[in-house]
């Protein structure tokens, strides 16, 4: 019997990803599973140039800047049965037309998940120990903190609150066991049972908020979680209080934090804000009180190869027809980012 022919795969993102998601190795691995051409990477759906090899693909290779996925595209990718997303969210990609085409998507979130999990910790650790403050004070005085200054530092006992049990708020949830935090959890769609396994209180919002020390973000972003912390939840949040945001900028109520943080009463981390970048004149830049990074928590760097690693043995598995092992589902899309 003939052996089945390899499936023909197609990349559709921004080329400039490529190297770093598909090392040689990983881009040598693609190859002996699929007919792929890795010098040809779709920007443009309606683009002549690539019409046959749309035509003929059985799955495209996504990734950032890859365009959105509407019927019109679909129209051209008449044998596509299955989209392998190099990177997160896939919400801004697919389109109803492939769902109701029936062709599976996989995202690679789950690793992405791992370096957002790894920073949030860092800085949940670093706030702890007041060092962003430490630092600047030591750069103006050159010397040691009296006791008193430091009688509030500390991470032994402090309390953590997890807003959202998402993928990365799940992998925190782990990498904060060995640690002498309490951790308190708030999320609708998971039960007292299961955020005991996950070492946290299940309480409401506002309990979580008025009871920790430190508060960090890792809900998704939809239509009943924009600006869940508006100015009335934060205020709720004691003074000298922390917030750490790796999600959404739109999770927050921008101006009602950046009012509480001019004020002084609050701290915060902040990876991602409302609109991104900040203007250049945005007061956050300056505030002492405030950490603020250009979206670096996801995957950068060499963190992309695991994104690859997803893709590369999700395409084995088209190959030889094997599930998905993550694939995502429609009914995902009303409780995922």
């Amino acid at each position: 019997m003939p052996s089945p022919q390899p499936p023909r795969a197609v990349f559709a993102l921004d080329p400039v990803h490529l190297p770093q998601l598909f090392p040689p190795p990983l881009m040598a691995r693609l190859r002996r599973t699929a007919d792929l051409d890795p010098a040809l990477v779709v920007r443009d759906f309606t683009d002549p140039s690539v019409a046959g090899a749309l035509a003929r693909a059985d799955v495209l290779i996504t990734g950032w800047g890859c365009p959105h996925l509407d019927a019109d595209a679909l129209a051209a990718a008449p044998r596509l049965r299955a989209v392998l997303h190099s990177a997160g969210s896939v919400r801004s990609l697919i389109g109803d037309a492939v769902w109701e085409r029936g062709i599976g998507v996989s995202s690679a979130v789950a690793a992405n998940a791992l370096p957002v999990a790894e920073y949030t910790l860092a800085m949940i650790l670093l706030t702890g120990k007041d060092a962003f403050t430490q630092r600047d004070r030591y750069r103006v005085t050159h010397t040691q903190p009296s006791p008193t200054e430091t009688a509030h530092i500390g991470n032994v006992g402090r309390r953590v609150g997890i807003i959202g049990a998402s993928r990365v708020g799940r992998r925190l949830l782990e990498l904060l066991r060995p640690f002498d935090f309490e951790v308190l959890l708030h999320d609708p769609y998971v039960s007292e049972p299961e955020a005991a396994a996950l070492g946290a209180q299940l309480v409401t919002l506002e309990t979580l908020l008025s009871h920790s020390d430190i508060v960090s973000l890792h809900a998704p972003d939809l239509p009943e979680t924009h600006r869940m912390l508006d100015a009335p939840r934060l205020a709720l949040i004691r003074d000298g209080g922390v917030l750490i945001n790796t999600s959404r900028g739109a999770l927050i109520d921008q101006e009602a934090l950046t009012q509480e943080l001019i004020r002084g009463r609050l701290q915060a981390v902040l990876d991602v804000t409302t609109p991104e970048p900040l203007p250049p004149t945005d007061p956050l830049y300056d505030l002492p009180n405030v950490f603020l990074t250009p979206h670096i928590a996801g995957s950068l760097g060499n963190e992309l190869t695991r994104l690859g690693h997803i893709v590369t043995e999700e395409l084995e598995r088209v190959a030889t027809n094997s599930p998905l092992k993550h694939a995502v589902t429609q009914s995902d899309m009303t409780r995922v980012a």
